[in-house]
């Protein structure tokens, strides 16, 4: 067996993960990656490996293991003002509509269904619960979706982290959520939403 190469158990669990629910239930089990040791951007299969990911290294995940059931491998970048950090989901679609999957620390900022009409309307989903800790909204573009597989080959079990995808999402067009002249009169969550905002799901 090569080491870059999926086992046949995994394989087999890829295979079982057969809906978009139950990709993202596996990556809610998966501990959060803290990078403790260095910043990594694991491919997904060292990433199943490590049994940890961040937001960008569990989407990665979550859109191969989509792949392997006839979706395909989205990432969409949600691009915050520089004091908050930025997201990145894995939309995928079932009909008509959008829906992403998302590995996050926090209570808010996961799962979307897919009942969302265009891209734009899933970006706005998470518009709202993006705020920092003085209920600042902070949300300020999203980026059209990249196709992993026009991005880089063998990019599901690379053994090098993947900086280049990360340069790829940030070289795709972005679209303003907020036009420019509404951003200071944005209202800033209430008290029990920050509150709610600080729950996490793994600690540190």
């Amino acid at each position: 067996m090569k080491v870059n190469s999926f086992t046949k158990k995994e394989k087999a669990l890829t295979k079982k993960l057969n809906t978009p629910a139950k990709v993202q239930d596996f990556l809610n089990r998966l501990p959060f990656n803290f990078e403790k040791r260095g910043e990594t951007l694991r491919s997904p299969l060292f990433a199943l490996r490590a049994k940890r990911a961040h937001c960008f290294e569990g989407a990665l995940l979550g859109a191969y293991i989509l792949s392997q059931h006839g979706f395909r491998p989205f990432l969409m970048h949600l691009k915050a003002q520089k004091e908050d950090y930025d997201h990145v989901i894995a939309p995928f679609k079932i009909g008509k509509f959008w829906g992403a999957l998302s590995k996050t620390n926090h209570a808010v900022l996961r799962y979307r269904e897919p009942v969302y009409g265009n891209i734009r309307e899933l970006a706005m989903s998470y518009f709202h619960e993006y705020f920092l800790n003085n209920g600042q909204k902070t949300l300020r573009q999203y980026s059209a979706l990249l196709n992993l597989n026009m991005v880089k080959k063998n990019w599901a079990t690379s053994k090098e982290d993947l900086w280049s995808i990360d340069k790829a999402l940030d070289r795709v067009k972005h679209y303003d959520m907020v036009p420019k002249s509404h951003i200071k009169n944005l209202r800033r969550a209430d008290e029990i939403e920050i509150k709610a905002g600080k729950i996490v799901e793994w600690r540190n």
